[in-house]
């Protein structure tokens, strides 16, 4: 009889109510599912909150039919989602199969029922180089070290974190907190701090990590297509798939826009030794099928994006990002120090 009421106590949740299993109710990739990203993160999204040190390497695991994928694996709070970030690309065009164990635990400790089984197939290989693997930084469609600001109002859309600063460094944003991350009208998704409650801290020292890792990856990629292409000046150029290098800083003219053209799997890297800088009212248009989760601007100077201007792709910044008046992207904005917003719209690329 004890033993009963023991085992009852345990699965009453918070609300007095009986606390089920915990449900999986969405994966990404999706089950059967073709075409994911070779750097792409894997995850599902539960139903109930979970126990955040019960998700771990032994119990969410990918595998290719013949080896364990090694990678990083993070609980997502607000959005109640297990993450598994992929250490290394993913091979294209090849089966891979995720799986939950019953290891996997509510917060009041009620374990899955069943084991959770999904598999998905990559997207095949594109012309251009290998993209940059993002790891947990993926997650973020704006992530910052030293400060993020913006002028009211900017539309974003998705996941905004600053570390190793705390949430002090975020200014006009009007924020509203909660345990372990905030939410602003500015901000379609949440907002995450270094100084916010596990286990944000310790996802957001990952996805910094992440990201200078992928900018090294990006800055230490050799032999260019492409150097030094009209002495930095892209405006009204195309530009096909490939790496590019040039050694001083990319501008636009004042009165041209500019053109990424390739297929839906192909691959641009531009490395860029100085600043990066669209000018006023300038864009950058895909072209041919072209995705933004495919464009690496990897800048080792400051990323000016002028007023009212339009941007395309990642930027991985190894100073500075500013968005002028207005100024809007499809991407992400990952940099080592700073990142400025006034009135912009940032909206995360599709995966």
């Amino acid at each position: 009889m004890v033993a009963i009421i023991v085992i009852a106590i345990a699965l009453i949740g918070c609300d007095g109510g009986i606390e089920n299993p915990p449900e999986v109710v969405s994966t990404y990739p999706s089950n059967g599912s073709t075409g994911a990203a070779l750097n792409g993160i894997i995850t599902a999204t539960f139903k109930e909150s979970m126990n955040s040190a019960s998700i771990t390497g032994s119990t969410f695991t990918v595998s290719d039919g013949t080896a364990n994928v090694a990678g990083s694996i993070t609980y997502d709070v607000p959005n109640k989602k297990a993450i598994f970030a992929p250490t290394e690309l993913l091979d294209p065009s090849t089966k891979y199969t995720a799986t939950l164990t019953t290891g996997v635990k509510t917060l009041a400790n009620i374990a899955m029922k069943e084991t959770k089984v999904w598999s998905f197939t990559t997207a095949a290989a594109g012309i251009g180089p290998d993209p940059i693997a993002l790891g947990m930084a993926g997650n973020y469609v704006i992530l910052a070290k030293t400060a993020i600001t913006t002028v009211p109002s900017s539309v974003i859309t998705g996941d905004v974190g600053i570390s190793p600063a705390a949430e002090s460094y975020m200014e006009g944003f009007s924020q509203t907190d909660a345990t372990g991350y905030a939410t602003s009208t500015q901000v379609i998704g949440h907002i995450f701090a270094a100084d916010m409650a596990p286990p944000t801290n310790t996802n957001l020292t990952t996805a910094t990590a992440d990201m200078v890792t992928a900018y090294n990856d990006a800055a230490g990629r050799i032999t260019p297509g492409f150097t030094n292409l009209h002495a930095g000046d892209i405006g009204g150029k195309t530009l096909a798939s490939g790496l590019y290098n040039w050694t001083t800083s990319v501008t636009t003219t004042t009165n041209s826009d500019v053109t990424i053209n390739g297929g839906a799997n192909d691959t641009w890297i531009f490395q860029v030794n100085g600043d990066l800088v669209l000018a006023a009212n300038r864009r950058i248009t895909l072209t041919g099928g072209a995705q933004a989760k495919n464009i690496f601007w990897q800048v080792s100077g400051e990323v000016i994006l002028g007023t009212g201007s339009h941007f395309e792709g990642i930027v991985l910044s190894q100073t500075k990002i500013t968005m002028q008046t207005g100024a809007s992207m499809n991407g992400r904005l990952l940099a080592q120090s700073r990142i400025d917003l006034d009135q912009a719209t940032v909206t995360e690329p599709t995966l």
